[in-house]
């Protein structure tokens, strides 16, 4: 059996359910890729010949034995090249079950906000997973729940393997920074349909890829041996735990449950913030600091008039914190 990496996917579950799943799935042979290309489906038993053995690809048992979820993780589809983890959850999201994730050890399409496009390379943690909402409101908000979530996993499984703390923190809002470098990202796209948002999150972290600006095993590495450095098996499976935990308090209590570790987290509390206003002809320059989160999820900032503000990216800025509007509230 031969598999052609750039379409191949293999699916993996955890208990009898989800491998009943998988066998149904490649059976009736219901995954499509957006460009139609085509498909080939194979479950975990099919592939132990194949994967390569030099660490590079994604070790589907190390994974599965690392999760202890109820919904989110336990049905997993990987492929060793994939144009985007994130096209393939969204494309499929009512084909496969609610939690499913999609994991590639290289994508050459990656996908991120202003439909930015590009190349994720070895050594990167790349996956996509699919949640199921009703509350439009708080749609929104699930990115934060997933930034928390991934930083937190962080911490975790270097806990447990006694490694030293990496404080990896979230720039609203949606990006991970480690030591003052992008390392990780996040995307969520939804649809609705059946009273229902249809919700497909994105997650990229560099884990053991130095470029294109740094990863978490390099600042580990100098005082570590290899072989207890972060593994993104380790990661993801931490990460489902966590998100899984969270999002169970967000659902029941909404993001206040969860904002004190949020705060501790980010980048921003007592940032001060430009913001440029238009004053007839004139640009008008305002200096605001940042409090927190609005409920609707935007940066809520206070004025050295003493007036709260709740402030908006305009859209036309690469970064978020150029092109700030505010509005009063």
């Amino acid at each position: 059996m031969d598999i052609d990496a750039s379409c191949s996917l293999v699916l993996c579950g955890k208990s009898s359910v989800e491998t009943d799943t998988a066998t149904r799935m490649k059976n009736n042979n219901v995954l499509k890729l957006p460009d139609n290309s085509k498909v080939s489906i194979f479950l975990q038993s099919e592939i132990k010949n194949l994967v390569r053995d030099d660490d590079s690809s994604f070790n589907l048992s190390l994974f599965m034995n690392s999760i202890s979820t109820h919904r989110f993780g336990r049905f997993l589809i990987w492929s060793p090249f994939l144009s985007s983890t994130h096209d393939v959850v969204s494309h499929n999201f009512s084909e496969i079950p609610v939690g499913s994730v999609c994991v590639t050890d290289r994508q050459f399409k990656g996908r991120g906000r202003t439909k930015n496009v590009w190349e994720s390379p070895k050594g990167c943690l790349m996956y996509s997973f699919t949640v199921e909402m009703e509350d439009g409101r708080v749609v929104p908000l699930i990115q934060y729940v997933v930034s928390l979530a991934v930083t937190e996993a962080v911490k975790d499984v270097c806990d447990k393997k006694g490694l030293s703390y990496i404080d990896v923190k979230i720039k609203w809002p949606n990006d991970l920074y480690l030591n003052g470098l992008k390392v990780g990202g996040i995307l969520c796209t939804s649809t609705y349909g059946s009273r229902k948002f249809h919700v497909s999150v994105g997650v990229g972290l560099n884990v053991d890829n130095e470029q294109p600006t740094t990863c978490l095993n390099a600042v580990l590495k100098d005082n570590c041996p290899a072989s207890n450095l972060l593994k993104r098996e380790e990661i993801l499976g931490a990460f489902f735990h966590k998100f899984e935990t969270f999002f169970d308090l967000f659902m029941e209590q909404g993001f206040k449950s969860l904002e004190e570790l949020y705060y501790r987290t980010w980048l921003h509390s007592g940032q001060r913030v430009i913001v440029e206003e238009k004053n007839e002809d004139q640009v008008v320059q305002n200096v605001v600091t940042i409090q927190g989160l609005t409920s609707s999820g935007y940066l809520l900032a206070i004025g050295d008039d003493n007036v709260m503000y709740e402030l908006h990216p305009d859209g036309n800025s690469f970064d978020f914190f150029k092109g700030l509007v505010r509005r009063k509230l």
